[in-house]
């Protein structure tokens, strides 16, 4: 397991200055979270802490996933398919994504040329850059190794 202390700091700064509960189940959520490897479901997490043998409620997992959001912690994505997912940001860098709209697998890619034309973007618009989502759609051209395909050939 990672150390997670100095994510741990960030997020009891975050509960305090909100006013929120510390408690030892926010932070085992937290602790699986950036042990996932994948994008991830609220579901799929709190599968995950079940497996660990952690107790820690439904709701606690939902809520406490809004919280790391907030804090900069975990970045929430939609991927079209009208479920969120979450990833860790912390100690993360930036990049994208290639999302197949067969199969659902989602590959990630980093082209440090993108951001010149957000931050022009911007300047144009006058708009303050906060963050981005860019996330492109398509079709896995190795139809093989795309899972959806290979379904429909069974």
């Amino acid at each position: 397991m990672k150390d997670n202390k100095k994510a741990h700091d960030i997020f009891t700064k975050f509960l305090k200055n909100g006013k929120n509960r510390i408690t030892p189940e926010r932070f085992q959520v937290l602790d699986v979270a950036l042990e996932m490897e994948e994008h991830f479901g609220a579901d799929e997490l709190y599968l995950q802490i079940k497996m660990n043998k952690i107790n820690v409620s439904r709701a606690t997992v939902y809520n406490t996933l809004e919280l790391l959001v907030q804090c900069k912690l975990l970045v929430k994505r939609n991927f079209g398919d009208n479920i969120a997912k979450y990833e860790s940001c912390f100690e993360r860098k930036r990049h994208d994504h290639l999302v197949c709209t067969d199969c659902g697998k989602i590959f990630e890619f980093t082209d440090t040329d993108i951001y010149p034309i957000i931050d022009k973007i911007c300047t144009e618009s006058n708009f303050e850059f906060n963050n981005y989502s860019f996330n492109i759609f398509g079709k896995c051209k190795d139809k093989s190794n795309c899972t959806k395909q290979n379904e429909n050939l069974d």
